[in-house]
């Protein structure tokens, strides 16, 4: 799954947020959950226009995006 495909932005929703494609929820609800020790199941449940196979892939991209060599300038380019 790529990018485009998992995350979609549009001034009209959420006024431009980040949104798991195809819903409005926002992406950063989902790692704040995960923070809040919340587990993945009930975020689900809680928002059931997301995907199992969205939630999961995008942690997959946040975790290559984290852990690549190039860390550094993502880093950069986020502060």
């Amino acid at each position: 799954m790529n990018v485009a495909d998992l995350i979609t932005t549009d001034p009209d929703i959420l006024g431009g947020q980040p949104v798991f494609a195809g819903t409005r929820v926002p992406v950063e609800t989902l790692f704040d959950h995960l923070e809040a020790g919340i587990p993945l199941d009930e975020f689900l449940d809680d928002f059931p226009t997301v995907t199992r196979a969205q939630a999961i892939a995008l942690l997959d991209m946040a975790t290559k995006l984290l852990t690549a060599k190039n860390v550094v300038q993502l880093y950069a380019a986020a502060a």
